[in-house]
């Protein structure tokens, strides 16, 4: 490897150890060592010469739940293992946006932030679609179906939809707390619509 002598760069951001904080930083040498390099800096503050060693992060595998409605598979999720991750972060997996809910440490105690080599597990929900459940009502005869949609996308009791062709009245929604016959949901907050026909088509 050869040595590059490199005049009146800056190195934007790392710590001067005698200035003990962050400053800017001339890079007097270059060295590259693998898929890093090796650095021989001076501050800009106070002028302290120091080296410098940049190397990547390595990848980790974190052992991840992800969830779509009542489905849920469990995927290694690669990271640097030097990401600080918190529960609420969102992240793509094969083109699709999961928001995390609960991330576990080495011992499995619940916690709100960690970094990625400190994660033994993690759990994640699907948001960039929801499919709802939908059951629809004639007479005796009741028809379960689904429709996909925006997770924001407001359904209220009475209004009328159109399911197959034809046009239905929202009877109920139906939350993780229980059926309602008032109101409205944003669609991710729904576990089932109920339809029934309207009544002046009866």
């Amino acid at each position: 490897m050869e040595d590059t002598d490199i005049e009146e760069e800056v190195f934007d951001a790392t710590v001067c150890p005698e200035c003990t904080k962050m400053t800017e930083h001339e890079i007097l040498k270059r060295n590259i060592r693998g898929d890093g390099e090796d650095l021989l800096v001076r501050c800009m503050i106070c002028s302290n010469v120091h080296n410098l060693q940049l190397r990547p992060p390595k990848s980790v595998f974190i052992k991840t739940t992800l969830s779509d409605r009542m489905d849920s598979i469990m995927q290694l999720i690669e990271s640097d293992e030097d990401e600080e991750i918190n529960t609420d972060d969102y992240f793509q997996h094969e083109e699709q946006t999961y928001r995390i809910t609960r991330i576990e440490d080495k011992t499995s105690r619940e916690c709100s932030s960690l970094n990625a080599n400190e994660i033994s597990a993690m759990w994640a929900v699907r948001v960039d679609r929801t499919i709802v459940p939908i059951t629809m009502t004639e007479g005796e005869i009741s028809v379960p179906s689904s429709i996909e949609c925006d997770p924001d996308r407001i359904f209220s009791c009475g209004a009328i939809m159109k399911m197959n062709g034809r046009r239905w009245r929202i009877r109920a929604l139906h939350t993780g707390k229980g059926r309602t016959l008032n109101g409205k949901r944003i669609a991710s907050e729904i576990r089932r619509i109920y339809l029934h026909v309207p009544e002046d088509e009866l």
